[in-house]
């Protein structure tokens, strides 16, 4: 075994006493602050007053949870809709026991359609700006809020990659590959975070510990990938004048992120979906190959505009 793999065996978060602060949710905060912080400073250079920041921001907020958990279950799970219709909108399972899960499942495509249908109500209503004035300059904090939720994932152990065989950074997802009633039953220790803890460090629990493979991260693959989108759009907009091509940083922002979403999935476990109807790739690259293609269009579109005031 290399000696660069790990083996993760994450806590749910931080426990205040009173209170567990999940590290997803965290990420979450931590996405939509950032996200904040830097809309904030380009709205400030276009001179746009911060009440419209304000509106934009719960707009934003909205179209990620509600978009992203209800691409995930009508993509990846449509079944929730009949046999746990709670689920699909509460932080909870009801089936086969009722249970605090959070906001898990949740699919960017999903997130993506939520936007666009957000922004352009917020385009024409609130800032009275072209639609793709506004996602010129949203992507930028839209990219730098989809590293953490990435970062999110792998903490959960969430959207976890194939089997990395011989590949030197593979990561062993213990919570993952032994489900928390097995490690409550092996160990014979009722608290899932202790029993996981005694089968990574206690020898007696070697053989089960190694039934679990190492894995390709790749919620960090794709999280660096988005450093690279982020980095381009950001470039773009505060050092290049294709911020007056209207579109043109909205159609680049499409063909990066989607991109890199693309090649990721060939070493991402598969997440269900209609694959296995339609064969050769993935439900996320497929789903993928129609932002990449609208991306090339508006970069392309816009291109052709003229440099404007």
């Amino acid at each position: 075994m290399h000696y660069l793999t790990i083996t993760w065996n994450p806590s749910e978060g931080i426990d205040l006493g009173f209170f567990m602060i999940r590290y997803y949710s965290l990420m979450f905060v931590v996405a939509f602050t950032l996200g904040w912080i830097l809309t904030k400073k380009i709205f400030d250079r276009e001179g746009i007053p911060q009440e419209k920041l304000d509106s934009l921001f719960i707009y934003m907020v909205v179209a990620t949870l509600l978009g992203a958990r209800l691409g995930h279950v009508i993509f990846y799970q449509p079944e929730l809709f009949v046999e746990d219709p709670l689920s699909v909108f509460l932080p909870i399972q009801t089936v086969p026991n009722f249970e605090f899960t959070g906001f898990q499942g949740l699919a960017s495509h999903g997130a993506a359609i939520a936007y666009v249908l957000a922004m352009l109500y917020y385009s024409k209503n609130v800032i009275k700006k072209p639609f793709f004035w506004v996602m010129d300059r949203i992507v930028i904090a839209v990219a730098a809020g989809g590293i953490f939720v990435r970062i999110g994932n792998f903490l959960n152990s969430e959207i976890i990659g194939k089997p990395s065989g011989d590949f030197p950074l593979g990561v062993r997802f213990v919570h993952e590959g032994i489900r928390k009633q097995e490690a409550v039953a092996a160990t014979g220790i009722k608290e899932p975070s202790k029993a996981y803890d005694a089968i990574v460090h206690n020898p007696q629990f070697l053989e089960l510990l190694n039934s679990v493979p190492f894995r390709h991260a790749a919620q960090l693959y794709e999280a660096a990938g988005y450093v690279i989108v982020f980095l381009v759009c950001w470039y773009l907009y505060w050092k290049t004048e294709r911020r007056k091509q209207i579109g043109y940083i909205f159609g680049v922002f499409l063909i990066l992120l989607f991109t890199v979403r693309f090649v990721v999935e060939f070493v991402k476990e598969s997440q269900g979906g209609f694959e296995s109807a339609l064969g050769l790739l993935s439900t996320g690259q497929w789903l993928s190959i129609p932002f990449i293609i609208a991306g090339i269009y508006i970069m392309w579109k816009a291109s052709k505009k003229p440099i404007t005031e």
